[in-house]
């Protein structure tokens, strides 16, 4: 698979059921992915698996997430969102 697909999909996997957080997803995708390390770009695909309402929680400060990476990269959207 090429870049241009994987970024495709992940685009796809963007769309979420919440609009808040489909704009925040896809807009971080645009604006913040490709700057991400490999690492971090697997954390990024890994919390696209995660349900929205935990994610909302997660990003909105009602919650916390225990994996350290995928905290970072919601650390990353909460200062996108702001």
């Amino acid at each position: 698979m090429n870049e241009a697909q994987g970024l495709g999909k992940l685009r796809w996997r963007c769309r979420r059921g919440v609009r808040e957080l489909d704009v925040l997803m896809t807009r971080f995708l645009d604006e913040s992915y490709s700057g991400l390390t490999a690492r971090e770009k697997s954390a990024f695909s890994r919390l696209l698996e995660v349900q929205d309402p935990v994610i909302m929680d997660w990003v909105f400060g009602r919650g916390s997430c225990a994996d350290k990476d995928l905290q970072g990269i919601v650390l990353k959207l909460t200062n996108l969102a702001n």
